[in-house]
């Protein structure tokens, strides 16, 4: 059996525009992939009800010679927190436990208008407000590379299901490292683009502000970077996504980036990290030296220490505001989400608005800051994954830690609006994965992939896989599936 699960986005791309293969038969395949292995995952928990019929439409326009793009007839999921119409968006909650929207949102329908076949929904932590991904609804995603652990979150299904070659690609949300986070601990790229680069419109109600992007996850650059240019672009209805063309956004992803001002900033102030990473992440500094940027290692050039110190109230602000705009309903919602909506309803309006101005002072900040450094450096993650069942790690290098002491290099980054992406480091010695964070300048999301395509020609990792992806499970009539 001929194994597309192995294939990144581009090679069945190509073998879609050769005929050499349907993309029914991808659906076909992928589908078969999730019923053999997801019971020990837990990756997709709604299917497309139309997959079929979108792939057999996507072979009748090849068959006339109408393709739509590359993209044409590629399967993919969505995250249960983005709108699908007539697909359940549940957003791991009994809240939504029947809810069906009416309609896509702005970069699903992009992704139809492609071509591709949405083919379900994937696991998320209810409300998308944890570092991990269970929920009552559905329970626990595990890691592929180590089942007894978490994937991350909150776009744990996607990344689980990719890095287990269970569907090839993935849409997902970042909010406070929720792409970023989840593909350091599964060895995948991903994209969380600058706000307003990927439009959206008809949402769930949005309670980290205007700090959650949509973008894509996949095993290589150049998977990510078509399904990114198909969601990407101005909407009407979305006047954040009227943003200048990027400069130089039409040179090749193939062509590498002038050298570059990297800077490496390893830890954040006390912050712990475990000492696995930080040696992966000394490799992968030296790495972009040696492919001509000039890298110095140095201190984070941002004062972040008041957004940690208010980051909690902006998740409980953003859920009191849900439960009003839900209203009753809100009442089947778990009861820490319960109790963290009156927490956020005793927030003062002077409290919020002092938040505001603190995210906007950052973000002219790292305007000026960017103006010194191309890129900032650091880990995607302060620890290796938990076991499933805990929330976060309470202790990191035998220092205790706190809910977010897991998180401490994202949320900065949605804050201040800026692009940033996990790129795959040296695995740890055990063989787990290790992530590397990069940001760059507002609006220089091309330019980030064409830096992460540089690093990955000359140092790939889309051909490690985990042992579970690749063990053979008996599939009817006792043939061998997986091969």
């Amino acid at each position: 059996m001929t194994q597309f699960w192995r294939m990144p986005v581009g090679v069945l791309s190509g073998l879609l525009n050769e005929r050499a293969v349907s993309s029914a038969q991808l659906l076909d395949h992928f589908l078969q992939r999730i019923a053999r292995l997801d019971g020990a995952l837990n990756t997709v928990i709604a299917f497309n009800p139309a997959a079929h019929g979108q792939a057999a439409a996507s072979d009748r326009r090849r068959a006339r010679g109408e393709s739509l793009g590359p993209l044409d007839g590629v399967p993919i999921t969505v995250k249960d927190n983005i709108l699908t119409g007539d697909i359940p968006t549940r957003w791991g909650s009994a809240v939504y436990a029947d809810g069906v929207p009416d309609a896509d949102e702005t970069p699903v329908a992009r992704l139809k208008a492609a071509g591709m076949v949405i083919l379900g929904k994937t696991n998320v932590p209810e409300f998308t407000l944890e570092g991990i991904t269970d929920n009552p609804l559905f329970g626990p995603t595990r890691n592929p590379w180590d089942p007894s652990v978490t994937p991350g979150g909150s776009s744990g299904g996607a990344v689980s299901g990719v890095a287990a070659g269970l569907f090839p690609a993935a849409i997902g949300t970042d909010g406070g490292g929720s792409i970023r986070r989840p593909c350091g601990y599964t060895g995948l790229f991903g994209l969380k683009p600058s706000i307003g680069r990927v439009a959206r419109v008809e949402t769930l109600p949005q309670i980290l502000f205007d700090m959650e992007t949509v973008g894509p996850i996949a095993r290589d650059v150049a998977g990510a970077a078509l399904v990114f240019d198909a969601m990407a672009g101005p909407a009407a209805h979305d006047p954040r996504s009227w943003l200048p063309a990027e400069p130089n956004s039409g040179s090749p992803l193939d062509a590498p980036p002038h050298a570059m001002r990297i800077l490496y900033v390893e830890r954040f102030g006390e912050a712990p990290l475990d000492p696995a990473i930080a040696a992966s992440l000394r490799t992968v500094a030296q790495r972009f030296e040696d492919l001509g940027h000039r890298v110095e290692t140095g201190v984070l050039p941002l004062d972040i220490a008041a957004l940690n110190a208010h980051w909690p109230c902006i998740g409980e602000a953003g859920l009191a505001f849900a439960a009003r705009m839900i209203g009753a309903g809100f009442s089947a919602a778990s009861p820490k989400f319960r109790a963290m909506a009156q927490r956020g309803d005793s927030r003062s309006a002077g409290e919020m608005f002092q938040i505001f101005d603190l995210i906007a002072r950052l973000r002219r900040q790292a305007a000026a800051c960017f103006a010194d450094w191309d890129v900032i450096l650091t880990p995607s993650c302060a620890c290796m994954p938990w076991p499933v069942g805990v929330d976060w790690p309470e202790v990191i290098d035998r220092v205790a830690v706190g809910p977010r002491g897991h998180a401490v290099y994202t949320g900065w980054v949605n804050a201040i609006a800026h692009p940033a992406i996990n790129l795959p480091a040296p695995p740890a010695e055990s063989g787990m994965p290790v992530g590397a964070h990069l940001v760059a300048a507002f609006n220089r999301d091309r330019l980030l992939l064409r830096l992460a395509r540089q690093y990955e020609t000359s140092y790939p990792w889309a051909g490690r896989w985990p042992d579970l992806a690749e063990t053979p499970r008996a599939g009817p009539n006792g043939a061998e599936f997986g091969d």
